[in-house]
């Protein structure tokens, strides 16, 4: 089995789910030469997170925030760790949720990816700053 590890430095995104599945796939042209495998996507940080889901009717994109935002709040009265803002621990517990890793099949040259599938990054802070990414393709 051969491995391949690359990394990749995302621009800033506002608060909000974002599909990055065309930047992970020009960060990583070795999967097009890749008959059958495996590629993890991990997300060095603790305020975003990447998930797996619908990649064209932006309206879910959007439905994502609103229900993420419901469930957890900015300004809760219990939260203690306030010290970047209203919003840090709320990022923290939504990229929690979803998780800092997603781990999708490679077949015949191409992500396995449903047809209305794509890789989310779960963008949870109101500036965010570039978003390092570690991609490891297993071969």
């Amino acid at each position: 089995m051969a491995i391949i590890q690359k990394k990749l430095t995302l621009k800033p995104y506002p608060r909000g789910f974002h599909i990055i599945t065309p930047e992970i796939l020009t960060a990583m042209p070795e999967i097009q030469d890749t008959e059958a495998g495996l590629l993890n996507v991990f997300i060095r940080h603790t305020s975003a997170s990447l998930t797996i889901n619908e990649n064209a009717d932006p309206d879910v994109r959007h439905d994502f925030e609103a229900h993420f935002n419901h469930v957890v709040p900015e300004h809760a009265s219990y939260f203690l760790h306030m010290s970047e803002g209203p919003d840090d621990m709320p990022a923290h517990i939504k990229a929690s949720l979803l998780g800092a890793s997603v781990t999708i099949p490679v077949s015949r040259g191409r992500l396995a990816l449903g047809t209305w599938q794509g890789i989310y990054l779960g963008e949870h802070r109101v500036v965010g700053g570039p978003r390092k990414l570690v991609l490891t393709l297993y071969r």
